[in-house]
């Protein structure tokens, strides 16, 4: 049976799900849909262009419409969006951000956030560095959640649940940005 590139994006996501990020292997994938690994490379180059696909898929699935009016609200909106999607899938933090990172996709919060950190006034010099900032602040805080509620599942740890904490953090950083509108740029060390 031949496989389409989505049929293969669907089966990866289950074994991300069901197995965790270190037994999705090209080896595993194509044994999950029934032909050889050299069958992938025909939808994808490698490995880490199928994660890119991966993750671009968690976030289009975890999409919701925008419905905040303030720029800082649908920043939430935004961060909240991508902590959520991340957290639907085992290990969905880990390949979010490691594809991010490595500029293989998944960068449409980040983008969305640029625009509307530049849409709110926020010195162009800075609109680049808060939209990382809150990126990294969402992947970090939803890593250490995520691997904190699997270690818990486990029986590993006994941990209280963090989620309560990123709203607040979040918050935090919206402030540094909200106290930056419509002023100029500043240098780091002031």
């Amino acid at each position: 049976m031949r496989h389409h590139r989505s049929d293969v994006v669907e089966r990866a996501l289950a074994v991300l799900d069901d197995y965790g990020l270190a037994s999705l292997t090209m080896r595993r994938l194509g044994s999950e849909l029934g032909v050889q690994p050299s069958a992938l490379y025909h939808h994808f180059l490698n490995k880490q262009t199928l994660l890119a696909a991966v993750a671009d898929e968690i976030l289009t699935r975890g999409r919701r419409p925008r419905t905040a009016s303030t720029w800082d609200c649908q920043v939430a909106e935004v961060c909240r969006e991508l902590r959520d999607s991340m957290l639907a899938f085992r290990d969905g933090a880990d390949v979010v951000a490691t594809v991010f990172a490595f500029g293989l996709g998944a960068s449409g919060p980040a983008e969305e956030l640029e625009e509307l950190l530049a849409g709110a006034g926020l010195p162009d010099d800075l609109v680049a560095v808060g939209s990382r900032t809150l990126v990294h602040f969402v992947f970090g805080h939803t890593f250490e959640e995520q691997t904190a509620l699997q270690a818990n599942s486990l029986g590993a740890i006994d941990l209280p649940a963090r989620a309560s904490q990123f709203d607040l953090g979040l918050h935090l950083v919206l402030d540094g940005l909200r106290s930056r509108v419509g002023q100029q740029a500043l240098s780091p060390t002031h």
